[in-house]
This record gives C-alpha cells, sequence and structure tokens, in this order.
C-alpha cells in the first residue's frame, strides 16, 4: 500500500521505510518556531528539562510578533523574556521589531524552510509551510520546549484527504477565496487531525502566495496539515530565498485517501465567512447588505505582496467609505519596503487607509484595531469566533483582500467586480 507525501516526510524523518494511518513516530525536526506568546510558556518548560542547551542553534526560530511592538508592560516583559532566552542560547534566528515579520510570512522569506522539512511552531497555523512541500504543523508549548531539548517530536501518521484542483480562478478569485470555499463545503472538523492533500492541473494556476494562504487555513478545517506537491513556482521560490539543499516527496498513485473532492477553480466564486465559524461561508452574491465598520488587510493569511498589490489596485485613485478604518498590515519588512517601492503603499494612504509595521494584533484582538461592541469588521485574517478581534459583541467577516478592499471603498461587504 502506498503512502502520501506527508506520509512520505514522516517516515524519511522517523528513519522508517514505511509508515501508515494512526501509527506513533518520533520525527527528526527541521525547524522548531515560536512567538512572543508561546514561547515564554516553552522557555519555562525548557528550564525543567537535563540539558541546558537547544539541540541546534540554527534550527530554532523565534518571532516576536503577536503583541510586537509592545503593546503594554505585560508584552514588553514576554519580549524581554524570550529575547535574553534567544541571546542566552545563541539562537540565531531570533527576530525582532525593525526586521521581524508576521512569522509565517518571514519564515518562508528567510529561507528556513525547504521542501522535504517537518517543522514544528507553537502556533496553530505553521501549517503554513506546506505550501513548500514540507509537513508544518502546530504544537504546544511544552511540545516546543521538548523540541528545543532533544531536536525530535512525537506524531500520529495522519490519513489524508486529496483535494483535485482543475480549471483557472477568475480575476478575483485569489487563495483565500479557493480555502474558504472548501472549509465552507466539508466544515470547521472535516480535516480533523487529517492531512489535506492538494493537487491537480489547477494548480499550475495558483500563485506561491495563494497556496500559503491555502495552507495556513487548512487549521481551520480541523487539519494536522496542508501540503503542496513541488513543482516549478516551488522550486522556483526555494531558489530566490534559501541556499540549503532540500528533497522533494511525492505521492505514491496507490497512495489511500479517506476521501477525494475535485474543485473547478474556474467556478469558485468570491467568498465571505461569516461569524462566528470560518466554515460560515457564503459567495459574494449571496452577502446582501452588510455594513462595516473596520477593514483589516494583512496577517499571516493574506499580508503577502500579492495581497497588498491587489488591494491598491483596487483603491488606487478612489478614497474609502466615510467613517470606516482600513489597516494594512504587510507580512514583513521586506514586503513593506517592496510595497513602497512598488508605489502601493501612495497608493493606499491616499486612499485614506492606514499602512502600518508587521504585526499580528488586530487579528487576535490583540491591539492596532480592537472592535468595539456592535462593530462589523470585514478582515482578511483566518479566525472569526465571537470576540476574536474586540468585543464579543463584534463580528468578524473573512474574505480575501479584493473583497476587503472592495468594502473599503463602499462601506458595505462588496463584490471587487462592481467597484
Amino acid at each position: 500500500m502506498g503512502m502520501t507525501m506527508t506520509q512520505k516526510i514522516l517516515a524519511s524523518h522517523a528513519g522508517l521505510a514505511e509508515v501508515k494511518a494512526g501509527q506513533l513516530i518520533m520525527a527528526d525536526l527541521d525547524l522548531v518556531l515560536g512567538n512572543d506568546i508561546t514561547t515564554p510558556v516553552a522557555v519555562n518548560e525548557f528550564a525543567k528539562m537535563k540539558t541546558t542547551e537547544v539541540f541546534d542553534k540554527k534550527k530554532i526560530a523565534i518571532v516576536p510578533d503577536h503583541f510586537a511592538p509592545n503593546k503594554d508592560i505585560k508584552a514588553a516583559e514576554q519580549c524581554k523574556f524570550i529575547r535574553e532566552f534567544a541571546l542566552d542560547k545563541k539562537i540565531e534566528n531570533y527576530f525582532e521589531v525593525g526586521e521581524m515579520g508576521i512569522e509565517h510570512a518571514l519564515i518562508p522569506e528567510k529561507g528556513l524552510v525547504v521542501p522535504g522539512d517537518v517543522v514544528i511552531g507553537a502556533d496553530s497555523h505553521t501549517c503554513t509551510y506546506g505550501a513548500l512541500g514540507a509537513f508544518s504543523t502546530g504544537i504546544g508549548s511544552t511540545d516546543m520546549a521538548a523540541g528545543m531539548a532533544t531536536g525530535k517530536a512525537w506524531f500520529k501518521v495522519p490519513e489524508a484527504l486529496r483535494f483535485e484542483l482543475t480549471g483557472k480562478p477568475t480575476k478575483w478569485v485569489s487563495g483565500k477565496d479557493v480555502i474558504l470555499h472548501i472549509i465552507g463545503m466539508i466544515g470547521v472538523d472535516g480535516a480533523l487531525y487529517k492531512s489535506m492533500e492538494f493537487t491537480g492541473e489547477g494548480l499550475k494556476n495558483l500563485s506561491m502566495d495563494s497556496r500559503f494562504t491555502m495552507a495556513n487555513m487548512a487549521i481551520e478545517a480541523g487539519a494536522k496539515n496542508g501540503i503542496f506537491p513541488v513543482d516549478e513556482k516551488t522550486i522556483e521560490y526555494v531558489k530566490e530565498h534559501s541556499d540549503r539543499e532540500y528533497k522533494v516527496f511525492s505521492a505514491d498513485e496507490d497512495a489511500v485517501y479517506e476521501k477525494v473532492y475535485e474543485i473547478d477553480l474556474g467556478k469558485v466564486r468570491p467568498t465571505v465567512s461569516f461569524p462566528h465559524l470560518p466554515d460560515n461561508t457564503r459567495t459574494i452574491d449571496e452577502v446582501g447588505t452588510v455594513k462595516v465598520d473596520q477593514v483589516v488587510i494583512g496577517s499571516c493569511t493574506n499580508g503577502r505582496i500579492e495581497d497588498i498589490r491587489v488591494a491598491a489596485e483596487i483603491l488606487r485613485g478612489k478614497k474609502v467609505a466615510k467613517g470606516v478604518r482600513v489597516l494594512v498590515f504587510p507580512g514583513t519588512q521586506k514586503i513593506y519596503l517592496q510595497a513602497i517601492e512598488e508605489g502601493l503603499v501612495q497608493d493606499i494612504v491616499k486612499a485614506g487607509a492606514a499602512f502600518s509595521t508587521p504585526t499580528c494584533g488586530p487579528c487576535l484582538g490583540g491591539h492596532m484595531g480592537i472592535l468595539a461592541k456592535g462593530e462589523k469588521a470585514v478582515s482578511t485574517t483566518n479566525r472569526n469566533f465571537v470576540g476574536r478581534m474586540g468585543h464579543v459583541e463584534s463580528e468578524v467577516y473573512l474574505a480575501s483582500p479584493a473583497v476587503a478592499a472592495a468594502s473599503a471603498l463602499t462601506g458595505y461587504i462588496s463584490n471587487p467586480e462592481n467597484v
């Protein structure tokens, strides 16, 4: 019986010829990741272990990005705590204000993940790196501590779902619409502890930025990981960002999938996720009239250069609707600079939006964009749970950068085809 792409990567890192779904294995790690919320707990657990040194100073990355730039004294103390740990342990990949980014945009950009890697991160959206043909998944802070100490982690080998993609998306449809469409179709537990494996000739019509978005939100369907095969676009991205050696794994022809879904990308419409779960989706044609108070474009889901370009294209030469707050957060400093060089920042600011430093702040209701009671936001982030971005009686509508930018102009959730 053949193995899926994920199973092959896990088998390789466990030193096994093959693995099967449900099997417990211990695998070697290529990267252990943490942020300013999860790392302090991991550091405390690390201190309880028998070792005083991390397993590899090059294979740990710490990125304070959730409450950074520091929003208050507590956040400042957390960042100081992990900064001192990183300095003491001589961790090479510590990135803070001025060189930081939103972790899941920054790590691929820095070339710290390549095809065939096994990555764990104390953040649920660590599954982002599946876009590069790596196995990456979120874990808890205790597992992060163990990973830092040993360079290994326990896994239960996941079963798999295959998503066969065909066709080409229309003008304003991106990976965000595709993954919201899929989550709406299978539900927030439709891939529970399974691998979401994306295949098909339609992949050639999805950019790397769209793939990062789709892999990022695999967790919103309950998945252990999301993963894409390595093709020419992947290799081009990796060669541009990393000088590490990589290994390409491909699923066997007789690999077993619990279910196969066929999706024609040409039929996917701009999609919006209504409160208070990501699977509460409607196409833009079914939205109706929803007035918004705030628009957020950014996050680890949609803060990449392609997302900023789309927003700028829609906002260029126009004005944000009166009474709507529009906040744009690039994923990294490099993306920020590129947006300036391409004139995108000017387009966005002239339209009446705020363009700010990379941060996760608004996505988790941390800072820089908190919602008040009764307010509604269209956001390119990944979660719309009760109170996710502020008051428990606020509402978050998840959408693509195109829908978000169009909504900024009208003050209502709007079809980018009509603005």
